[in-house]
């Protein structure tokens, strides 16, 4: 295990919300630095971490996307398979707003906005951002959540970015949580236009997808694993995509055998087709990191390594060039987030 984030003498008051992609011997650590706060608003930095050396050592932190008096967060990086560029996609909203507000749509300018940016040089230099707001956000949604985790890029070519949404109320209402749902977007010209996929919406007391996770299985489809953010079902949620995430084959349904504290997680598609699905399995707390793994294509999943025993949070599992899998997750032992730390397990 390697500490890759670590506040203290960083400049930075925490960082948060790990998202890590891998080429060959070439590793992304990408996070949320937290300028002046601990929590999901205020000034806001994208920054990042590279290894080349398969995540044994790590370069000094760079940063990829900073603007003054906003929030820039939820990090999904991926790769165009054509350029070979790093295509990064991240969402912006003014550092004063919060999500409930945000949910309730505000303007433009405070709002949530879409962004995407690119590297040539694996992840050395970057672009300035490019912002698809007008092409993957419709005029009544009001919160807007790429990830947190990786993106994924399908054996078509085609680019997918998990996210999430909410619907913007068009009369006062009192549970704001029941507008919320689940989506992807995706780009069939290497990350250039973008546009969106199926449009998930529960508006029942059960079910509420919140944030998502994807990987391609081995027959093409499409899995989905999300957060159920406040339902009164499972703590986790999954869906199917027979058509590269343009429709679900079924709405989200609840995955009884994982209990989990409402928190986000990952998923990867190993090569001999199992499933891998990282989340804290307290229910009550975030804590016990803990692997689980299924052989039916998510169809039923069972625990296989604890990853972390004490205090746990968000995390991303990447397939690494020397067949084992990393993970970047948030551990600690004064909060689950005190440190973004990056371990490996072999197969």
């Amino acid at each position: 295990m390697e500490i890759v984030f670590d506040p203290a003498g960083s400049g930075y008051h925490t960082f948060r919300i790990p998202s890590v992609v891998a080429r060959g011997s070439l590793v992304l650590a990408f996070c949320e630095g937290r300028l002046h706060g601990s929590g999901d608003a205020g000034e806001i930095e994208i920054v990042l971490r590279r290894s080349l050396d398969g995540g044994q050592t790590w370069l000094p932190l760079q940063v990829v996307s900073a603007k003054a008096g906003k929030t820039c967060g939820n990090p999904v990086p991926l790769f165009d398979p054509v350029s070979g560029d790093v295509v990064l996609v991240t969402v912006e909203n003014g550092a004063h707003a919060v999500e409930m507000s945000l949910a309730r749509g505000t303007d433009p300018e405070s709002g949530r906005r879409v962004f995407v940016q690119r590297s040539s040089d694996d992840g050395a230099s970057w672009t300035p951002t490019v912002e698809i707001t007008s092409q993957v956000k419709p005029a009544d949604w009001g919160w807007y959540a790429t990830g947190p985790c990786h993106g994924i890029t399908l054996r078509s070519g085609r680019l997918v970015v998990p996210a999430n949404h909410s619907f913007v109320p068009s009369e006062p209402v009192d549970d704001l949580i029941r507008l919320n749902g689940g989506h992807c977007i995706y780009s069939d010209d290497g990350g250039v236009s973008w546009s969106v996929g199926f449009v998930d919406r529960n508006d029942g007391a059960e079910i509420n997808a919140n944030e998502t996770t994807v990987a391609e299985l081995p027959d093409g489809r499409l899995y989905f694993n999300a957060r159920n953010h406040q339902g009164t079902g499972p703590a986790r949620v999954h869906a199917w995509s027979s058509d590269s995430g343009q429709t679900l084959d079924a709405p989200y349904a609840g995955i009884p055998e994982i209990t989990a504290p409402g928190i986000q997680g990952s998923v990867v598609c190993l090569p001999d087709g199992r499933l891998l699905l990282s989340t804290p399995v307290n229910p009550s707390s975030r804590r016990e990191l803990t692997l689980f793994v299924s052989e039916d294509s998510g169809v039923s999943w069972e625990p296989a390594l604890v990853v972390h025993e004490g205090m746990a949070g968000y995390s991303d599992l990447v397939l690494l060039s020397d067949g084992s899998v990393g993970i970047f997750y948030e551990a600690g032992e004064t909060s689950s987030f005190a440190t973004l730390r990056f371990a490996t397990f072999a197969l």
